[in-house]
């Protein structure tokens, strides 16, 4: 595991000199929330470029948002903020081939008085294809820093709407200060969801309206060319909902059709093999069936990133009667089917991606980890979390593995990212770095050791590496009943000689130590994080300054106040 650890000659920089700057923050940018330098570079750290490579310790170099450089021998820029990744693990950002993060719904449209069911405005009928994603779209909602602190760097959002609700779009869950788009009108958003009292109000029915929409865009289109080269042609009629269809009917766009059961995945397809538009099958919940129908198709397919619920397996009885019995293994015989059903989909060869919508981010990576246990490799997984769907949304150039050149939407965590007691530590997207709180998967120690053999009590003489050079102190941790505590020394941003400050926070987990403390500068209190790896009396990790970044150190612990405890 790795958290951040204090580097007091870097610290006494950072206050000293760049606090007191008035080029710290951009002069455009009053609210002091820009970042003070575009470039980033993480040393160190195992980094798994693409699925199914092996991770390999080495280095990523950022700048403006972008790759520079991956490799152990780099030239980094001097503004560079150098951080620690010793024991970090660096992933490309995940990406979603359809969300509903940030959307919401519009309102309800008034009945006008002439209002005939059988024939409603489109509007109404739920058929809008004019709209835009973008327009229900919202990046402060608190559901994109949600999927975003599970990994998700670039999701493809639908409008939230009728049978054709509307025309997607691809955007980076970045900076609220960024624009965040990367295309727009990318799919047409469409479904089997009928409009309550009027037609379609079936699924037949939507299947029958959406043909009478497709063919007469088609219709419209011939007549407009005809028209613009034909003498006395009659001019067509032109809607806002014949316009916004033909980027489908001349196969600029495909339909994304949420189809989560077996009898909508071959409405779907049936509807494309009549049209011929380009087909992305999304939401897919029940689909084991027709994989073969899907294969065939060659429509490009997104999985609803959830599991079916598991409380009528915890509820069965053993004592229940032979009947109960045998229903219960057939409900137990379907739950396991619909768990293997996505590395069915790697077994049958289809490259698939997922779909997060409708789906509660805090359980997304347990999906993902039952999905493995039941059949579907780590290299598929990840996958259809990054080169799937890079693939299907035509972003395969800039995103989906780490490689120069490409957009810097990196996944920084703990441990390997599919390991039980993996975190996210950080998620770099479009250059912002994101941080979140990693928290203790274990049971911390009380008497000093974490697993019977780490030590952390007593003096430990540390230092550290920055650009400004070297510097060091001293470390002092102690037990204080059922508590640690202690103290640690550095150099003054006042410039005179040596302060110190309590540390707080003290938690030892297996062999990763990590604690906080305040220091003062200039009448600002800043929080000081400290976390790094105990080894045999040696301590070696990061540290993260406040919003100055993260840099290394190594700590020993002095051997003759060992000798003497």
């Amino acid at each position: 595991m790795k958290k951040e650890l204090l580097n007091t000659g870097v610290f006494c920089m950072l206050v000293a000199g760049w606090l007191s700057s008035t080029t710290v923050i951009a002069q455009s940018d009053p609210t002091g929330k820009k970042p003070i330098t575009d470039s980033y570079a993480i040393t160190n750290a195992t980094v798994f470029t693409a699925p199914g490579q092996p991770g390999v310790k080495t280095t990523v170099l950022i700048k403006d948002g972008l790759i520079q450089g991956v490799g152990t021998n780099l030239n980094f820029p001097k503004d560079a903020k150098v951080i620690a990744g010793d024991s970090l693990f660096i992933y490309p950002g995940f990406l979603a081939g359809s969300s509903d993060v940030g959307i919401t719904k519009p309102k309800d449209l008034e009945r006008p008085d002439d209002f005939v069911s059988s024939n409603p405005p489109d509007e109404l009928a739920g058929v809008t294809p004019w709209r835009s994603a973008l327009d229900q779209f919202s990046i402060k909602d608190s559901k994109v820093d949600d999927l975003r602190k599970v990994g998700f760097s670039i999701v493809q959002i639908l409008p939230e709407g009728g049978m054709i609700a509307g025309k997607a779009a691809i955007v980076m869950l970045g900076s609220e200060k960024s624009t965040n788009v990367i295309a727009e009108n990318t799919a047409l958003a469409a479904s089997f969801r009928g409009s309550r009292g009027m037609y379609p109000g079936t699924a037949v029915g939507v299947m029958a309206k959406f043909r009478e929409v497709y063919d007469n865009t088609e219709l419209t289109s011939q007549r407009a060319q005809k028209y613009t080269t034909v003498s006395g042609s009659k001019r067509p009629e032109i809607t806002p909902t014949y316009s916004a269809m033909q980027e489908v009917t001349s196969g600029q766009i495909p339909v994304i059709f949420s189809s989560s059961s077996e009898l909508e995945v071959r409405r779907a397809i049936s509807l494309q093999k009549e049209k011929g538009f380009k087909l992305i099958l999304t939401g897919l919940e029940e689909y084991e069936a027709v994989i073969d129908v899907i294969k065939a198709s060659g429509a490009s397919v997104l999985v609803k990133l959830e599991i079916p619920d598991d409380k009528a397996i915890k509820a069965q009885k053993e004592d229940a009667s032979e009947e109960v019995k045998a229903l219960n293994a057939r409900v137990k015989k379907s739950y396991d089917e619909a768990l293997a059903q996505a590395s069915k989909l790697e077994a049958a060869g289809i490259p698939f991606a997922f779909s997060t919508t409708g789906v509660k981010s805090g359980d997304i990576m347990k999906t993902i980890q039952t999905m493995i246990a039941n059949g579907l490799s780590e290299k598929a997984a990840m996958a259809a979390l990054t080169t799937n769907p890079a693939s299907i949304l035509g972003l395969s150039k800039v995103a989906g593995t780490i490689e120069k050149g490409k957009m810097a939407n990196l996944i920084v965590s703990t441990d390997s990212l599919f390991a039980e007691d993996s975190q996210i530590k950080h998620m770099i997207i479009d250059g912002f770095i994101f941080d979140y709180e990693t928290k203790a998967k274990k049971k911390a120690s009380n008497d000093g050791k974490g697993d019977g053999s780490v030590k952390i009590e007593g003096n430990w003489d540390y230092t550290s590496e920055s650009p400004a050079g070297s510097s060091g102190g001293t470390l002092i941790i102690k037990k204080d009943g059922s508590q640690y505590g202690g103290t640690i020394s550095y150099d003054d941003p006042a410039g005179s000689g040596k302060a110190s400050s309590d540390i707080k926070n003290v938690v030892l987990e297996g062999s990763t130590l990590s604690f906080s403390f305040d220091v003062n500068a200039g009448g600002m209190t800043i929080e000081v994080q400290v976390s790094g790896d105990v080894d045999s009396g040696s301590f070696k990790g990061t540290m993260t300054v406040g919003e100055f970044g993260s840099f290394p150190f190594e700590a020993t612990l002095n051997p003759t106040l060992i000798a003497n405890k």
